[in-house]
């Protein structure tokens, strides 16, 4: 799906290309490895070769361009654009002519291509059997099959830590006419001439993954071949949210318009070098409120929430010189600011952020936009961290209405509404109905976003925190696991995410009684949030409390005391008097001085902790039962 939207944006940017072939040469200077010579021959030669025999030539230009848009390499694709386009273009004239006269305009045909993949992408591979895989670079292939076992031997052989891999793809010509796949026979058009029978097919072409066996082979153990079988876009839901999201593109256009896609596929820090290059070749107060936005957006992904406000409070001060008050962009830049003080727990400041921008979309907006569902999602967001969880229900299940109505069913921000549902039943102790709305939300993901989003990641985390609350721990310490081995692809060494993933898995080994386990998780976790998060954030508190739990649990008192205080002072700063999270501090606290003798001062804070869980949970909320049992323990003792 993103695939299809990121392949049509770079076809669709338009350069002025003699800028471009300087601005080419240009990043090849500042390079280490590119000789000055061949730089000089693009520069005056390139309109008196075809891209496809530049392509084929031994210079620079195939690694270069392959490498940029496999590892999406911003600086990479946006000084070869002009090089793509013009490709693919030579490769759709090249595959018209070829189809009045081929066999493989009709018949189906197998093609072969031989390389080397690291041990880690071939277990992932493995693991993706029956599912789709794209070629992001432009794939070439041979009808040879000899030619291309020799280059998946060469790709074992180059370190332990690499196999070989024999793609074997089936190609239907009908798929390829139907779904718009060009692909051509370049051996007279290359720069070998009739030297190699080799079908050369456009960007991000799709193959299903059939089968995966090992090779037997006299030279390596390394050696697999995985049979591929490449597939058209016929699939109605999919077809029916790419329309959708090529819609929401719609506004968006050329470079900025990638920027939006490496944004929805999480892919924070080649959005952010990107809009950082827009940034600094804008030249209209329009376009640099854009990228700040934008860039507001893409360090919120990062954790790097200084750094988002600053940019989204930028983007905002030019908007309100530029625009009437009440345009919806106004409302957009108020709710990006909201996002982020949400984040650093600032909570009256987001809650009053979204209020003004859901004010200013209540007057330009028809009742259904998409748009509504965002602002009331948002302010549910703040209810549940505030521990309202009537009105954060109440919030996110008309958000959900809303979204009902307005996109297709596999939708990513449904996802998301689901996911936060499912967020307030599992802290109002109903996990089964928890369960429920976070399995629909990774449903709808794994449609819907590549297989290493940040936003599964969540997903498995919420997971795991319904079944720890249920007593699952192989289950919860599972989903924890899956969640971490996303984050570590996905996100930045220090993002909060990691935190909390740490604090998790702490939790669980806590509960399983593996305390040095769950110390050095906490631990852990308690590093990354000094780093990434303000010194008063609730999260600072939880790992806190949870570092004072393990104390508590092996009995060492005082540095259970002590850590509980901490947290407790931290949500006292954060918190409103109410929450939920402050009456688990004084239950946590009145549990430690119980074991140390201290009656007087444990029934006092067991009675702060009911007094809150009475006003802030449902009656039959397992905690408010809990805290009885102990406070009715230790009027005993006294």
């Amino acid at each position: 799906m993103y695939t299809q939207l990121l392949k049509e944006t770079l076809l669709d940017i338009e350069d002025d290309d003699a800028k471009s072939i300087k601005e080419l040469a240009e990043y090849c200077r500042l390079q280490d490895d590119i000789d000055e010579g061949k730089i000089r021959k693009i520069e005056k030669e390139y309109r008196d070769h075809t891209p496809i025999w530049w392509y084929t030539a031994p210079y620079f230009i195939y690694s270069m361009l392959n490498r940029g848009l496999r590892l999406m390499d911003v600086d990479i694709i946006i000084k070869m654009g002009f090089f793509v386009r013009h490709l693919h273009q030579h490769i759709e004239k090249l595959y018209d002519e070829q189809q009045q006269s081929s066999r493989k305009a009709t018949e189906p045909f197998t093609v072969f291509r031989g390389q080397g993949l690291s041990v880690e992408n071939f277990d992932k591979m493995k693991q993706t059997k029956g599912e789709l895989m794209s070629f992001n670079n432009f794939l070439s292939t041979s009808e040879n099959r000899q030619v291309s076992l020799t280059f998946a031997r060469e790709g074992a052989s180059k370190n332990s830590n690499m196999v070989g891999i024999l793609f074997i793809m089936t190609i239907d010509p009908a798929i390829c006419f139907k779904s718009s796949i060009p692909y051509v026979d370049v051996s007279k058009d290359g720069y070998f001439k009739d030297n190699e029978a080799e079908i050369l097919f456009t960007t991000h072409t799709i193959f299903r993954i059939d089968r995966i066996k090992q090779i037997q082979d006299n030279h390596t153990d390394r050696l697999w071949e995985v049979k591929l079988t490449l597939v058209g876009n016929d699939n109605h839901e999919l077809n029916t949210l790419t329309a959708h999201l090529r819609e929401e593109l719609g506004r968006e256009t050329g470079w900025s318009r990638l920027g939006y896609i490496l944004i929805q596929v999480g892919e924070s820090p080649k959005a952010e070098q990107l809009y950082q290059i827009l940034l600094e070749k804008a030249s209209s107060d329009e376009n640099r409120a854009e990228y700040s936005h934008q860039l507001g957006q893409v360090y919120n992904d990062m954790g790097e929430y200084s750094k988002a406000l600053s940019s989204y409070e930028i983007s905002l001060e030019i908007l309100k010189i530029a625009l009437p008050p009440n345009h919806p962009d106004l409302a957009s830049s108020y709710n990006g600011i909201g996002i982020v003080y949400s984040h650093m727990g600032e909570y009256s400041k987001a809650l009053s952020s979204y209020e003004r921008s859901l004010e200013i979309r209540k007057i330009v907006l028809p009742p259904n936009h998409p748009d509504f569902a965002q602002s009331y999602g948002n302010i549910g967001i703040v209810y549940k961290n505030m521990g309202e969880y009537s009105k954060a229900l109440s919030s996110y299940e008309i958000s959900l209405e809303i979204l009902k109505i307005a996109l297709p069913p596999n939708h990513p921000s449904l996802a998301g509404s689901y996911n936060n549902i499912g967020s307030v039943y599992k802290n109002m102790g109903e996990y089964s109905k928890a369960l429920s709305s976070y399995e629909r939300s990774l449903e709808i993901q794994k449609i819907a976003l590549p297989p290493n989003h940040p936003d599964l990641a969540n997903s498995y985390n919420n997971i795991g925190n319904v079944y720890n609350d249920m007593g699952e721990y192989s289950k919860a310490l599972s989903s924890y696991e899956r969640s971490l081995e996303i984050r570590k692809i996905a996100l930045p060494p220090n993002h909060p995410d990691f935190a909390q993933s740490y604090n998790n898995i702490g939790l669980v080994y806590n509960n399983m009684g593996e305390y040095s386990k769950a110390l050095s998780s906490y631990e852990r976790s308690l590093e990354i949030q000094k780093i990434a998060l303000p010194p008063n954030h609730p999260g600072l508190a939880a790992s806190y409390l949870n570092i004072g739990l393990v104390y508590y649990n092996i009995g060492e008192y005082s540095k259970a005391l002590s850590s509980h205080k901490r947290s407790l002072e931290i949500q006292k700063i954060a918190l409103p008097p109410n929450h939920p999270d402050l009456a688990t501090s004084f239950l946590n606290i009145g549990n430690v001085y119980y074991n140390m003798g201290e009656y007087s001062k444990a029934l006092s804070f067991l009675e702060k902790a009911q007094e809150i869980f009475q006003k802030s949970l449902p009656s039959n909320h397992p905690h408010i039962s809990h805290v009885k049992k102990n406070i009715d323990i230790v009027k005993e003792k006294m």
